[in-house]
């Protein structure tokens, strides 16, 4: 009971760890007891990246949720992100290490509000990036993510009326790209907002031959100025096929681990934010760490749970975007 207090207080176990333990190991026989896979974000930590079975963006998560056979799926991620795991595999228990790691994206688009917005146009198929809650996937007809947001609209066809949501950035990246006039709902990543144009010029200044790349929940005053624009996965595959040797990268600054372990001879610049901070963190992705990994598998909680009637509706979106996906070959 004292347990469930704190989780409930806190969100996520605080236990005394012997300081001599290798996490590392405990977590590996911790999966082979549990059957448990952990899936971990590229924004995680390095610690947990390298500890993942499996280290991807949203889509590639996703499909990765939807076919495992494990019993456990530890998500080293965001909320919306277990919920989704939870939603593909309901038969399964979702563990996230710490309840509290939100989304500031999500929280920019409540689902009583995006309902009212939607019934405003009755007539628009609503695709939502899945960068939200499962409230607002249950909302949704399609989700997308940003490795297959335009893919998915240039699929539906000309004079299909469509709403965006919730990111305005990514949505306006897809209309510029498809030419489709999309209603738009207005919320954004708090992370991808915070970079500075004029710190960004000013960097390009210092190192004139490295090429710049951004992900598109970036401001488009961001996006006109970089070389290469793409999902996570697209960056870190843009730096590995590349022959440049600097990259100037706008996106958080977790992915960087990965593109170090790919490139050990290349060398990665996160873009400057607005603001004195120096670095491109999301706090939320950050709330978790390898101590708190360990004891979510320890003790089996906090877990995820997302009501049947939630699940059902919120399911349909996400699988209609997996047969795109699939049948476009991403």
């Amino acid at each position: 009971m004292e347990v469930l207090e704190e989780l409930n207080r806190k969100g996520y176990i605080e236990e005394e760890i012997d300081p001599m333990l290798d996490l590392f190991a405990e977590i590996d026989k911790l999966k082979k007891e549990k059957n448990a896979i952990i899936l971990a974000h590229y924004y995680q930590d390095p610690d947990i990246q390298d500890i993942a079975d499996y280290i991807g963006d949203s889509l590639g998560l996703s499909q990765e949720a939807a076919k495992t056979e494990a019993d456990v799926i530890v998500f080293a991620g965001v909320h919306f992100m277990a919920e989704t795991a939870k939603i593909l595999s309901p038969q399964k228990k979702v563990l996230l290490p710490d309840l509290k790691a939100g989304c500031s994206l999500a929280d920019s688009c409540p689902p009583h509000l995006f309902k009212k917005f939607k019934e405003n146009y009755p007539d628009h198929l609503v695709i939502t990036y899945v960068n939200c809650t499962a409230e607002l996937k249950a909302l949704s007809d399609i989700v997308c993510t940003s490795t297959n947001a335009v893919q998915i609209v240039e699929s539906l066809p000309k004079e299909q009326k469509i709403i965006f949501g919730p990111d305005k950035n990514l949505g306006a990246y897809v209309a510029k790209k498809t030419g489709r006039d999309l209603v738009l709902w207005n919320g954004a990543c708090m992370v991808h907002e915070i970079f500075s144009r004029e710190k960004i010029t000013k960097l390009k200044s210092r190192h004139p031959e490295a090429k710049f790349i951004a992900h598109p929940e970036c401001e488009d005053a961001v996006l006109e100025m970089a070389d290469y624009i793409g999902s996570t996965t697209g960056l870190l595959k843009y730096t590995i096929n590349s022959d440049v040797k600097e990259f100037i990268v706008a996106t958080e600054s977790g992915i960087i681990h990965q593109m170090e372990k790919a490139n050990p001879d290349k060398t990665f610049i996160p873009a400057p934010p607005n603001n004195s901070c120096a670095c491109n963190d999301c706090p939320y992705m950050k709330r978790n760490t390898l101590e708190k990994l360990y004891l979510c598998m320890k003790n089996e909680i906090p877990e995820v749970t997302v009501p049947e009637h939630i699940i059902a509706e919120a399911k349909k979106p996400i699988e209609r975007m997996l047969e795109i996906s699939a049948s476009l070959g991403l």
